[in-house]
C-alpha cells in the first residue's frame, strides 16, 4: 500500500478533478439534487482540509504520482448522549476511483487503508453513506464488508416538482 498515503497540497489538482467525477456520477442519477459539474470543496477549502488530523484525506497515486483515487474521511464520536454510545467512528465522506482505474483494485486498496487506519486508530466502525442512484458503488461496499446501517428516505412532493 505503499502508493497510498495522506494528501498534500501537491495533491489537489487531482483531487478536485476526482470530486467532479463523483459530483456527475450524483448529478446524472439525481439532476433534481446535484448540479453538476462542479466540486463540493474549492482549492482553499481542501488546503484546510488535507491538514486536518480529524478529518484525514488519503490519495491513491499511480506508478507516474497522479492522484487517481481519494477516501475523505472524518473523526465522529457522540460522547455523553442519552441514548447513543459513545463509540468512536471513522466516517468516510467520500470515496473515488478516477474512472479510467475503476475495476483495478484501487478503491479495495484505499479501503483497506482507511480500515488500517481505523484499527490503528481506536475506532469502533466505518461508516459511510451512499446514493441510491448508485447502485455500483453499493455492490462495491457491499463486497468489502459493509451492510446497510441505516436508511434515508424521501417523497419527492408533486408541488416541488412544479417549481
Amino acid at each position: 500500500m505503499n502508493n497510498i498515503r495522506r494528501a498534500e497540497n501537491e495533491d489537489i489538482p487531482g483531487i478536485l478533478k476526482l470530486l467532479v467525477q463523483v459530483d456527475m456520477v450524483h448529478h446524472t442519477g439525481r439532476p433534481d439534487l446535484f448540479k453538476g459539474p462542479a466540486t463540493k470543496y474549492d482549492r482553499k477549502e481542501l488546503e484546510r482540509i488535507v491538514k486536518d488530523d480529524q478529518n484525514p484525506v488519503f490519495v491513491y497515486l499511480d506508478k507516474e504520482g497522479q492522484v487517481v483515487g481519494h477516501a475523505f474521511c472524518q473523526h465522529k464520536q457522540i460522547l455523553g448522549d442519552s441514548v447513543m454510545t459513545d463509540v468512536k467512528t471513522l466516517y468516510v465522506d467520500d470515496i473515488c476511483v478516477d474512472e479510467t482505474c475503476r475495476g483495478k483494485g484501487v478503491g479495495k486498496a484505499l479501503y483497506a487503508y482507511v480500515i488500517a487506519y481505523a484499527k490503528e486508530h481506536g475506532f469502533y466502525n466505518v461508516t459511510l453513506n451512499v446514493w441510491e442512484c448508485n447502485p455500483g458503488a453499493i455492490k462495491f461496499y457491499q463486497s468489502l464488508g459493509m451492510k446497510p446501517q441505516k436508511i434515508g428516505m424521501e417523497q419527492i412532493l408533486p408541488n416541488a416538482i412544479e417549481k
